[in-house]
């Protein structure tokens, strides 16, 4: 028998329940993973919350992100995936796979390798948040060298990925957090600026960051009344990619500013690339690649053991973090 995070009632951390299950074997275009490493995510706290895109059949399990070995494949699954180390890519349903669990069921789609010199924690913070980055900064928004790009809550696993895509791709990065207390690691993270916007005027701070010019890509989680601030500090012909609402608060559309820049605003989700596998293929080799040659590496703020799930993910929502909360299964 083995535990797994499940949870029977929506609400906050307190919801989630150690459960014991007993090994099952991968069915057609699975894997077994025993799990050594666990990402979270804020879309697994929207999740239990009943915030998510998708909502939770009761009772459901819960996570996206493990990093493991493959011990066990189904009967139509390339067996050289046995004995691997993976992590799970996010390409799938938490109402079909949980990935919080000592040993896990996986869909052998969603199996991402990462480089060697990589430790299991690490592993467990790469696919979500690099892809994700990369889906909207690369593929969507199409970034070139020498632009302006805003990274509002910079200081999520997400935001450091895209600040390191930036840097990767010779742009200029604009990160932003609520206070400056978390300025001077985000600098040394690779952020070009930092800008705390409930101490600055975030408007006239991007003004004098780039010469009147505004940022051409906004990359933003938080949605909100904070869109409209958004457009003012976009270039003209600019475009604010939403891939989240961390504000959980209605989003106007700032229309005059759309108007007047020719702004593009849309919404994105990493579905965009898991769902398209020749995206897909193309955005695991620029990140795997960029992982092996150490132009990027993943940031984790804080390892919690598999026991405190609750207080990992309690600690995740009090934003206190900088990268990515892991629990470890041992």
């Amino acid at each position: 028998m083995g535990k797994v995070v499940r949870f029977h009632e929506f609400g906050g951390p307190e919801v989630l329940r150690f459960e014991e299950q007993a090994p099952r074997q991968p069915g057609s275009g699975e894997v077994r993973i025993k799990v050594q490493a666990m990402g979270l995510n804020r879309a697994e706290a929207m999740y239990f919350r009943g915030q998510y895109l998708e909502s939770a059949g009761l009772p459901s399990g819960l996570g996206y992100e493990a990093a493991g070995v493959v011990e066990s494949v189904g009967p139509d699954v390339d067996k050289s995936w046995l004995g691997k180390q993976v992590a799970t890519i996010p390409a799938f349903s938490m109402n079909e796979y949980g990935m919080l669990g000592e040993e896990v069921i996986a869909p052998a789609s969603a199996l991402g390798e990462y480089p060697a010199k990589l430790s299991p924690v690490e592993g467990a913070a790469v696919w979500m948040q690099y892809l994700t980055a990369y889906g909207a900064l690369m593929d969507t928004a199409h970034l070139a060298k020498g632009e302006f790009v805003m990274i509002p809550a910079a200081s999520s696993s997400v935001g450091i990925a895209a600040t390191q895509i930036v840097r990767a791709e010779g742009a200029i990065s604009i990160a932003t957090t609520r206070r400056s207390g978390k300025k001077a690691e985000l600098l040394s993270l690779g952020a070009d600026h930092v800008i705390a916007t409930e101490e600055e005027d975030i408007v006239a701070r991007v003004k004098e960051i780039t010469g009147g010019k505004g940022a051409r890509v906004i990359f933003d989680p938080v949605a909100g009344p904070f869109v409209e601030k958004l457009a003012q500090a976009a270039a003209i012909g600019g475009i604010i990619i939403e891939y989240g609402a961390l504000s959980l608060q209605p989003t106007p559309f700032p229309l005059m500013a759309a108007l007047g820049k020719g702004l593009s605003i849309r919404g994105f989700t990493l579905w965009e690339i898991t769902r398209v596998p020749e995206k897909l293929t193309a955005a695991k080799k620029y990140v795997f690649d960029r992982l092996a040659d150490g132009r990027f590496h993943p940031k984790v703020a804080k390892i919690f053991p598999f026991a405190q799930t609750v207080e990992a993910y309690k600690y995740l929502e009090s934003n206190a973090q900088v990268g990515k909360v892991v629990i470890t299964a041992a």
